[in-house]
C-alpha cells in the first residue's frame, strides 16, 4: 500500500533554500572572473549543475562555451577558462597539462579551478609540483546539500565509503561536518542528538566544534528539527547486501538513478530514443509506487490504467462547454499521466525480463536461508552455481559478502573455493576486489586469534603505541565479528508469522524484504527513538562492536515545539539503500497508528484534527553518488557492490 502525504501534517522545512544558496555562490565565483569564459565541468558534477542552474543561467553570467574535463587537449579559444571540479589528483594533473601547453606556444590566458565541494591542500601541493600554482587561482563551491525533491538532499560524493571505511581516509568528515553545520544554521539547532560509529562520532565532534565557534548565530532560534541520529554503514553490511524487491529499489538496480533521475532506455520508451526522468514527488504515478512491494506494483498500474481510461471516456457525453473546460482544464493533466504510465509500465517489464533471465526467486530464496541460518550448505553450492553460470558478477559478490558476514566469516576451504572459481569465471584481475572486501570487512576467512586485539598486539611491538592506534583505528573493521545472528535475535529481526506474509497490508518493515527480514539498521533506529537513547541496548551495542562509540546528547533547553520534535533527520553515513527508505517511510506511518490507537484506548479526550496530526511522512536526505567502489581504482574496474555514498534521513514520528 502507498504512503501518501496527509495535507494537515506539520510542514516539512524548505529545502528549495539549499538550492538558492549554491546558485548564488556558484555565480558569485564566476563573476570573479568578469567577460566571456569558458567552463570546464568534471562529468559528475554536470547532473548537479543542472539541478542547480542550467545553461540559460550560466550563459546569463558570460559562460561562453561548456566542456567535459576530459584527458585530452583542450579546443577552447577564450581566453579566460573556468575549471569545476572534485578535488582530485588527477584533475590537478589535466589542468597543469592545459596551463603548461600553452606556456609552451607562447599564450597568455587567465585560469580560475572551483573545487566542489571544498579544496585540498593535496590539490595545491600538485599544482605548485607542477610549476602552475601562481598562474591559477583557486576558490571553493561549498555545495555540499542538492535538493532532488520535497523530502529528498543529496551530497553526491560517490567516493566517501571508499576512503573512509577502506582507505581509513577522513577527508570527507569536514565536508559532512559543514553540511550539519548549514542545517542547523538554516533550520535551528538540534535539540537532541544520537549515534553509533567511529565516524558518526568523529563527525559529530567536529560538528559541535563548529557550532562552537560560531554560537552567535543559533543561539536563542526555536529549533524546526527535533532530533538528529548519525549512523555508521559499518554497522549494519547485511542490509545493504541484500535484492531489494520495493519498486524504487529495482529501478536503481535495473537502470541506475543518478541525481534523483533515471535514463529509460528504448525498451522502456517503446521508441528509438532514450528519455532522462525525474523521479519525485511530481510524478504522480511514480510517487504512489515507489514503497510498495514489486508483486503490487502490475495490479496497481493495471487499474490506473482503466481509472485513466474512464477519464477520457467522459468526454462522449459532454456538451460544448463541458469539453472546452475539459481540454482546457484536464486534457494536458491526463496526457503527461497517460506518457508517466507507459514510462513505468515498461520499466516494469524490463526489469521482469531481467530478473527472470537472473533466475530472481531462487536468488531471494538463498539470501533468506543466508539471514535464517538455514540450509548453508545448499546455499553455498547455489552460490558456486551461480559463480560457474556467470549469471552475474555483482550478485555472487553479494551472495558471498552475505555468507561471510552472517557466519561470522566463511570455513577457509569455502573461501578459497569461491575465491578461485570467482576469479576463473571473472578474471584475475578481481583479486583486488577481493582484497578490499577484505580489508573493508564484507568478506573474511574464519581464522582462530584474528581478532582486533591480536592485530593491535602484533602491530604495537612494530610501532609506538600512539601509531598503532591509528593504523587500528583505520583498519578496525579488518577483524570486525559481526554478531549477526545474536543481534538478529536479540531484536527480533526474522519475524515469525503464522502463514504467508500478507504484502498487500504490510504489518511492519519486514515487507521490504518479502516479510523475511528487517533491516537492521531501521530496527536501531526504532529502538532509539523509542527508548530516547541506548538505555536496554546495552548488548546490542557490544554485539555491535561499538561499545565505545555509541553516544546520546539531550540538552534540556525547552525551546523546541511539540511539532519540531516530530521532526527526526537520520544521517547514515557510508550509503543506504530504497529498501530502507522505505522501511522508515513505513515506521514513521506505523507509529502514527500506534500512537492515535494508544490515545483511544486510553479514553483520552483528542479531537480528530489533534489525531489527524499525528500523521508522520519521511523526509530523505540522501549524500552519496552513483555506488561504492570496491575494486581497482581505475573507473572500468570498478565493482558497484554497495549503494552510494551517505543518506541524511528526515522523518516525522510520534514515539508510542
Amino acid at each position: 500500500m502507498a504512503f501518501p502525504h496527509r495535507p494537515d501534517a506539520p510542514e516539512l522545512p524548505d529545502f528549495s533554500m539549499l538550492k538558492r544558496l549554491a546558485r548564488d555562490q556558484l555565480i558569485y565565483l564566476l563573476e570573479q572572473l568578469p567577460g566571456k569564459k569558458d567552463l570546464f565541468i568534471e562529468a559528475d558534477l554536470m547532473s548537479p549543475l543542472d539541478r542547480i542552474a542550467n545553461v540559460s543561467i550560466l550563459k546569463q553570467h558570460e559562460v561562453d562555451k561548456l566542456y567535459k574535463v576530459e584527458n585530452k587537449p583542450a579546443l577552447s579559444s577564450s581566453e579566460q577558462l573556468c575549471f569545476l571540479v572534485r578535488p582530485r589528483i588527477k584533475n590537478m594533473r589535466y589542468i597543469a597539462s592545459l596551463v603548461n601547453a600553452d606556456k609552451m606556444a607562447g599564450r597568455t590566458r587567465k585560469y580560475k579551478v572551483i573545487f566542489s565541494p571544498q579544496k585540498f591542500y593535496a590539490c595545491e601541493m600538485v599544482l605548485e609540483e607542477e610549476g602552475v600554482y601562481g598562474d591559477v587561482s583557486c576558490d571553493e563551491w561549498a555545495f555540499s546539500l542538492l535538493p532532488l525533491d520535497v523530502d529528498l538532499l543529496s551530497m553526491e560524493l560517490p567516493e566517501f565509503f571508499r576512503d573512509y571505511f577502506l582507505e581509513g581516509d577522513q577527508r570527507w568528515i569536514n565536508t559532512l561536518a559543514q553540511a550539519l553545520h548549514l542545517l542547523s544554521t538554516l533550520y535551528g539547532p538540534f535539540p537532541n542528538c544520537y549515534g553509533i560509529g567511529r565516524c558518526a562520532k568523529m563527525s559529530y565532534e567536529l560538528w559541535k566544534r563548529l557550532e562552537e565557534e560560531e554560537d552567535g548565530e543559533t543561539k536563542g532560534r526555536r529549533p524546526e528539527i527535533g532530533h538528529i541520529f548519525l549512523l555508521d554503514r559499518d554497522v549494519d553490511f547485511v542490509t545493504a547486501l541484500c535484492s531489494q524487491v520495493v519498486y524504487e529499489g529495482l529501478v536503481d538496480d535495473t537502470f541506475r538513478i543518478k541525481c534523483g533521475s533515471v535514463d529509460f532506455g528504448p525498451e522502456v520508451t517503446s521508441s528509438d530514443k532514450s528519455l532522462k526522468v525525474l523521479l519525485n514527488a511530481e510524478d504522480k504515478v511514480f510517487n504512489e509506487i515507489r514503497n510498495e512491494h514489486f508483486s503490487n506494483v502490475f495490479g496497481f498500474l493495471s487499474q490506473k490504467a482503466r481509472n485513466l481510461q474512464a477519464q477520457y471516456d467522459r468526454r462522449r457525453g459532454m456538451d460544448i462547454k463541458q469539453m472546452k473546460n475539459f481540454v482546457s482544464q484536464e486534457l494536458k493533466g491526463l496526457k503527461q499521466e497517460h506518457r508517466l504510465l507507459s514510462l513505468h509500465i515498461g520499466a516494469c517489464e524490463s526489469i521482469m525480463k531481467k530478473k527472470t533471465k537472473q533466475d530472481f526467486q531462487e536468488l531471494i530464496k538463498t539470501e533468506h536461508a543466508l539471514l535464517e541460518g538455514f540450509n548453508i550448505r545448499e546455499s553455498t553450492n547455489y552460490i558456486e552455481e551461480h559463480i560457474d553460470r556467470q549469471v552475474s558478477p555483482i550478485e555472487s559478490l553479494r551472495l558471498m559478502c552475505l555468507l561471510s558476514i552472517t557466519e561470522n566469516g566463511l570455513i577457509p576451504k569455502d573461501y578459497r573455493s569461491l575465491k578461485t572459481q570467482y576469479l576463473q569465471s571473472y578474471g584475475p584481475e578481481h583479486l583486488l576486489t577481493f582484497f578490499n572486501l577484505r580489508r573493508a570487512g564484507l568478506l573474511t576467512e574464519q581464522a582462530p586469534g584474528d581478532t582486533l586485539t591480536a592485530v593491535e598486539s602484533k602491530v604495537s611491538k612494530l610501532v609506538t603505541d600512539k601509531a598503532a592506534g591509528k593504523i587500528t583505528d583505520a583498519f578496525s573493521s579488518l577483524a570486525k565479528r559481526s554478531n549477526f545472528r545474536a543481534i538478529s535475535k536479540k531484536l527480533n529481526l526474522i519475524p515469525r508469522v503464522d502463514g504467508e506474509y500478507d504484502l498487500k497490508v504490510p504489518r511492519d518493515m519486514a515487507y521490504v524484504f518479502s516479510g523475511a527480514y528487517v533491516p537492521l539498521s531501521c530496527r536501531i533506529i526504532e529502538q532509539v527513538l523509542e527508548r530516547r537513547g541506548w538505555q536496554g541496548l546495552d548488548e546490542v551495542v557490544r554485539l555491535l562492536n561499538c561499545s565505545e562509540l555509541a553516544f546520546t546528547d539531550m540538552t534540556k533547553d525547552d525551546k523546541a515545539s511539540s511539532e519540531s520534535l516530530r521532526l527526526i533527520l537520520v544521517v547514515f553515513l557510508g550509503g543506504c539503500t530504497f529498501s530502507e527508505i522505505s522501511a522508515l517511510r513505513f515506521l514513521g506511518r506505523e507509529k502514527v497508528l500506534m500512537s492515535s490507537l494508544d490515545v483511544f484506548l486510553s479514553g483520552m479526550q483528542e479531537s480528530d484534527s489533534q489525531l489527524l496530526r499525528r500523521c508522520l511522512p519521511t523526509t530523505l536526505l540522501r549524500a552519496g553518488g552513483q555506488g561504492t567502489h570496491l575494486g581497482s581504482r581505475e573507473p572500468e574496474e570498478r565493482v558497484h557492490l554497495l549503494p552510494p555514498g551517505c543518506f541524511f534521513l528526515f522523518m516525522k514520528y510520534s514515539p508510542c
